[in-house]
């Protein structure tokens, strides 16, 4: 059985990949179990825009703390490194990576700036990174940015990245664009080679005994695929990148799911949180087992049959299917009249 797949131009022996939320990536040791386990490539950790604008403050102060005694003094000193102990601890982890396994590493930049970190994501081709996924994690709140200029940003993140490095480039996303489609669109002509969807958003918490808003981590459920399902589906064959489909992925039959609408490509991460590295292998047995059973002989003959392009009804995309669903959908009540009377006699 042929399992083997591509997204960003690499050669992947799965379609099966570890994203990069979540703490498994950032240990070496935990990168090989999840090679051995059969994951077709890694997404590291991301590396945060906010981490290196924190070194070059404290860097510069140290260099330059006092120098303004002396006119001259400021000559004595190097100019001001980019990158201090955090920023090359990444790129270390990138080249030991890199040299202790031999699937794709893909890191992962986490921003929402044209500025600081265009360097950085120089450095991280030169560490040896097969490719890099851009995750720009905006909550924009000023009342005066429209919605316009917030599509720009990411345009304009993603065209200066991909001038200055060669390794492919994705984009990881949110779907609260206004038109998900245009978005998409404009990725691709700005030289995106992938799309991510979706992105699940930090939404923080309250603590009522002490007032303090914190922190709220959720693992998925395999509901929240239904999202990246919809959109891949109806983007495939119509936009121009390879499509990798994260969030709620939890069981091969969700990832045939994802291929079938047109994905390349399946992250895994809360269902690795939840169960263990060694699910990776579980999923893939699963996976070979129903294609053997309902006859294809390769993944790359159901990738995008059920998309909105090839699907036998392609309005189950669209409006006309909402309607359906929220008209056929009958309330628990009705279709059970009785159960109500017996728990009002309870």
């Amino acid at each position: 059985m042929d399992i083997s797949t591509t997204y960003l131009g690499l050669n992947l022996r799965s379609p099966l990949i570890v994203g990069s939320a979540g703490p498994l990536t950032e240990d070496i040791n935990n990168i090989k179990r999840i090679e051995e386990a059969g994951a077709a490539a890694v997404v590291l950790h991301s590396f945060f825009e906010e981490q290196l604008r924190v070194e070059q403050l404290e860097l510069h102060h140290h260099l330059t703390h006092g120098t303004e005694s002396f006119a001259e003094a400021l000559t004595y000193f190097p100019e001001p490194e980019i990158f201090h102990v955090g920023a090359e601890e990444y790129l270390n982890h990138i080249r030991q990576a890199k040299e202790q396994v031999k699937i794709p590493i893909i890191a992962s930049l986490n921003g929402v700036s044209t500025g600081g970190w265009l360097e950085y994501a120089r450095k991280i081709e030169q560490a040896g990174a097969d490719a890099l996924e851009l995750n720009v994690y905006y909550l924009p709140n000023d009342l005066e940015m429209s919605g316009a200029q917030v599509e720009q940003n990411y345009v304009d993140i993603l065209r200066i990245i991909k001038s200055e490095i060669s390794i492919p480039v994705a984009m990881k996303l949110s779907p609260y664009f206004s038109n998900m489609a245009n978005m998409a669109k404009q990725l691709a002509e700005a030289g995106a080679d992938g799309l991510v969807l979706f992105n699940r958003f930090y939404q923080p918490d309250i603590e009522l005994e002490h007032l303090e808003v914190i922190p709220n981590v959720l693992l998925s459920t395999p509901q929240a695929m239904r999202l990246p399902m919809h959109w891949i589906g109806m983007l495939y064959g119509r936009v121009n990148v390879d499509f990798a489909a994260i969030s709620g992925i939890h069981t091969s039959l969700d990832v045939l799911k994802m291929l079938m609408v047109g994905a390349k490509a399946t992250m895994l991460v809360s269902v690795l949180l939840r169960h263990g590295i060694n699910e990776i292998r579980k999923i893939e047995q699963n996976l070979i087992h129903w294609l053997q059973e309902h006859e294809y002989e390769s993944v790359k003959q159901l990738q995008g049959s059920m998309s909105q392009m090839n699907c036998p009804d392609p309005t189950v995309f669209e409006r006309v299917q909402y309607m359906k669903a929220i008209q056929s959908y009958e309330p628990v009540w009705k279709r059970f009249p009785n159960l109500e009377s017996r728990q009002s006699i309870r």
